[in-house]
């Protein structure tokens, strides 16, 4: 098989190696495709608290594919079943995955990207968040898993304002739900910081975490659903003080809460709650997989995210 190779300093090889054997309780995947996660941006561009090269296809985790070996113990999947799921070397031609974390996908979405690792990333943060219809909510960040959750929280009957530093990703926020879009520093220059009684924290940045501490109101609750990476982050603890506000950390990395929530991800889309394939904006064949990285990196306008063909 084909399989990427993360090497340090913004570039990956792509090299043969060998298709390992599933065990017992796992199957081996045959992988149409894997999201493109913006929390291996700093995977890739070398940042010094990893180890390189790492193991080929690692850091990939939004796979989807076919089931084409099954260990002798596996239940639930068959050969030649469609699925998604987690596996964490995903940025190869073929994956090890185990049985439990993988569901099956209805056929009437053959031919269409499925990660479903990062559809239940969303699923799960929104689910912590306690929505009710009629409440307004910021959200910080409007890519991948901003845009998801402005649908969700649409769909809720929530009435949503998206923060984000680009215009464009502010137009798309508007056409996925949004009510209303500001540049992040337009919304607090007009002195409406402090006001939401509950807001997403999406970029995963100290910059984006400053200003959703501001927007969070008295008593309100603030969702982190960034994947913060870099260490230490600092926060003005008394203004969290003085406000008495609700943190919660969403960001969860239990398999079953994704393998539960990647279903739950699946009904929304049959109930039409959320449509994400008009936010997966890239696709990029595995030997380019540097491209999709830059593309990342860059965030062009028309750029949500990547995904690999395979």
């Amino acid at each position: 098989m084909k399989a990427a190779v993360f090497l340090g300093s913004s570039k990956c090889a792509v090299e043969d190696r060998e298709v390992a054997a599933p065990g017992p309780d796992e199957v081996l995947l045959r992988l149409e495709g894997c999201g493109v996660c913006a929390s291996n941006l700093p995977v890739w561009q070398g940042r010094p608290w990893f180890e390189y090269p790492l193991r080929a296809g690692s850091p990939g985790h939004e796979p989807w594919g076919h089931v084409v070996e099954c260990g002798e113990a596996v239940s639930g999947v068959e050969i030649g079943m469609r699925v998604t799921g987690l596996s964490y070397h995903a940025y190869a031609e073929c994956d090890i995955a185990r049985a439990d974390q993988l569901v099956p996908l209805p056929a009437r979405y053959d031919g269409r990207p499925f990660p479903g690792e990062a559809l239940a990333c969303a699923v799960n943060v929104f689910e912590r968040a306690g929505i009710e219809r009629g409440i307004p909510v910021a959200i910080v960040g409007a890519g991948f898993i901003g845009n998801l959750l402005i649908q969700f929280a649409a769909a809720a009957g929530a009435i949503v304002t998206a923060f984000s530093r680009r215009q464009w990703s502010l137009d798309q926020a508007i056409d996925q739900g949004a009510a209303e879009a500001r540049p992040i520093g337009d919304g607090l220059a007009r002195d409406e910081g402090g006001s939401w009684p509950c807001v997403f924290e999406c970029t995963g940045t100290q910059a984006g975490l400053d200003a959703a501490s501001k927007l969070v109101g008295i008593r309100g609750r603030l969702v982190i659903a960034g994947y913060h990476q870099e260490g230490l982050r600092s926060v003005d603890m008394q203004e969290w003080n003085w406000k008495g506000i609700e943190v919660i950390n969403a960001h969860e990395r239990d398999p079953a809460r994704y393998t539960s929530g990647i279903r739950a991800a699946l009904e929304s889309i049959e109930r039409k709650h959320i449509d994400p394939w008009p936010l997966m904006t890239h696709s990029v064949p595995l030997q380019h997989i540097d491209r999709a990285f830059k593309l990342m990196q860059i965030r062009p306008d028309g750029f949500t995210k990547a995904c690999l063909c395979l």
